[in-house]
């Protein structure tokens, strides 16, 4: 039996905008100033590169299910250090089920399942596409959009967390979704 191919750099590397996204979605306030997510995310593809050996799934949403494990892990490691608290299964499961919850919000605002593989490969690859954009916006634009549209969080509760009216969260909404569909339409 011949061994399993290993992942290389630049499969991981594919998947930097995707993991920035989730960082910053989940990442917690108490964190700023300590840490940065681009630095939890350049760990993650650090620790995925020396562990690609370990990896035992077939496909791109097997490894993104891989690395989005891997990010919760370590962003729990963060946050117990932070609080010099012992390791805590509940937060790791937790933040693992935070990230699969936005990353199928994530999906479910590309398209609908689609079933033939060809159409699924076009469908992870928008993925991709739309995370790298995501990472293009403006931190507070990129905030806005993710908070509202893979998160879920009104516009009420969106600007009570930006500390922004009602109208200058929208503003930003407007804005950010411009820009990204600027972006994507580049890529095409």
């Amino acid at each position: 039996m011949a061994p399993e191919p290993e992942v290389d750099v630049s499969a991981l590397e594919r998947f930097r905008g995707y993991l920035a996204l989730f960082a910053r979605m989940h990442w917690d306030p108490r964190l700023r100033g300590r840490y940065d997510p681009s630095d939890l995310v350049q760990q993650t593809l650090l620790e995925a590169y020396d562990k690609r050996g370990q990896f035992r799934g077939g496909g791109e949403d097997e490894l993104a299910g891989w690395l989005r494990q891997m990010l919760a892990h370590n962003l729990a490691d963060v946050l117990r250090a932070l609080g010099q608290a012992k390791r805590d299964v509940n937060l790791e499961r937790s933040l693992e089920a935070a990230l699969g919850e936005s990353s199928s919000r994530l999906e479910g605002w590309l398209a609908a399942q689609q079933s033939s593989p060809s159409q699924q490969a076009m469908r992870r690859e928008d993925l991709l596409r739309l995370a790298d954009a995501l990472d293009q916006l403006p931190t507070l634009q990129r905030e806005a959009v993710a908070l509202h549209h893979l998160q879920g969080m009104s516009l009420a509760d969106l600007a009570g967390h930006l500390q922004r009216s009602e109208a200058s969260v929208a503003g930003l909404l407007r804005r950010g979704l411009a820009r990204l569909r600027e972006l994507l339409h580049e890529r095409d």
